[in-house]
């Protein structure tokens, strides 16, 4: 099975064609499609290609399915008998996408070098 490595919102995310995954706020409508130029390693059942650091001419097509937040975290701060405590929380923006093609671009042919 066929998977890629891409890198989007400062996280890696390991993914294959028909995933879905929930990828830090993007700029996208939903329905709409995103894509993602940052392939860092891809790899099918025999074939293993990384970049140093990003694969050349790779890319991800998603379609984003919905724009969502995310479950509500709450920090709490206090000092023990000093009358110090805060309360503090939020929820991440996500845009919730479904991977539907990982493409290489076009292969390249090693340079073959003559001696003079």
């Amino acid at each position: 099975m066929a998977y890629a490595i891409i890198k989007t919102g400062g996280r890696q995310y390991r993914i294959a064609e028909g995933d879905t995954i929930d990828v830090d706020l993007l700029d996208v409508e939903a329905g709409k499609t995103a894509t993602f130029s940052d392939v860092l390693m891809y790899a099918d059942g025999k074939d293993l290609t990384h970049g140093n650091p990003l694969i050349s001419g790779a890319k991800v097509t998603a379609e984003v399915v919905e724009q969502r937040k995310d479950k509500k975290v709450i920090a709490f701060k206090f000092k023990r008998r000093k009358g110090y405590h805060r309360t503090v929380g939020h929820r991440r923006k996500l845009t919730r996408v479904k991977i539907k093609s990982i493409s290489l671009g076009p292969k390249k042919t090693a340079a073959k070098e003559t001696k003079e």
